[in-house]
């Protein structure tokens, strides 16, 4: 059974269609990247797939490990395993990293008949996840991204994915505005996420190449005009890198 199944989804934002007739298979275990020009639909669709208000679905289907994924809740769909790290994280003043994922943790544990962890188990495991990727421990006291810079936002993004431990993930433009160093170690971290668990899923939205050099992908998927319209392995991305969308049919 495919962990995602997407059938021809159709969305419409203010009446005009973004994504036409969109069809994707991800499996379990496997890391699939998505790339395209801007306005083709990528952060469209991660929007949908995690359930953000405001799009219209006007046909198609979206299975989540065999379940109806578009008639959930956005909680719904988290407590099930799906996680979104944001294109542009946003900041929460007043609740801290450690409250925000105790009650995110608490709350999924609920949902799935688990019990939920320690307080002993929750310090020890964000502590180890943190000092691996080069965030402060103190950074857990303060507000949801607060006072973050942009390559730490992208980081907490990450640490909070590999905290709740979720079945799948989508990686909206996590590289955007990252430098050099800190883009290896979000890549690190993802990949030590996906080592660590054979059968966690990824779709990465991504407009460059570099950051596949640290997550490399089963699959590269080129998203214009609202569909894919050509798929392959890791060398359509150093394709796309050296050449761009010469050649590809964007227009499809």
């Amino acid at each position: 059974m495919n962990r995602l199944d997407i059938r021809d989804l159709r969305v419409a934002v203010n009446g005009k269609g973004i994504l036409n007739g969109l069809s994707l298979q991800i499996g379990p275990g496997e890391v699939h990247a998505i790339m395209g020009p801007n306005g083709s639909g990528k952060s469209t669709l991660s929007h949908v797939l995690a359930g953000r208000p405001g799009y219209e679905v006007t046909g198609g289907e979206v299975r989540f490990r065999g379940e109806d994924l578009l008639s959930m809740e956005p909680e719904q769909r988290a407590c099930k395993g799906l996680f979104l790290a944001f294109q542009y994280p946003v900041e929460i003043p007043g609740v801290s990293n450690m409250e925000f994922l105790r009650t995110a943790a608490e709350s999924q544990a609920k949902a799935r008949g688990e019990s939920p962890p320690t307080a002993v188990e929750l310090m020890r495991s964000l502590r180890q996840i943190a000092a691996e990727l080069h965030l402060n421990p103190d950074f857990l006291k303060r507000g949801v991204n607060e006072g973050f810079s942009g390559g730490e936002k992208k980081r907490n993004e990450i640490l909070q994915m590999s905290f709740l431990r979720p079945a799948m993930s989508i990686l909206d433009e996590t590289d955007s505005g990252l430098d050099i160093d800190a883009l290896r170690i979000v890549g690190e971290g993802v990949t030590r996420y996906i080592r660590s668990n054979p059968e966690f899923s990824v779709l990465l939205i991504t407009h460059y190449q570099r950051l596949l050099n640290h997550i490399v992908p089963d699959h590269v998927h080129v998203l214009a005009g609202g569909r894919i319209v050509e798929s392959g392995d890791r060398s359509l991305a150093l394709r796309l890198e050296a050449k761009g969308y010469a050649g590809i049919d964007t227009a499809s």
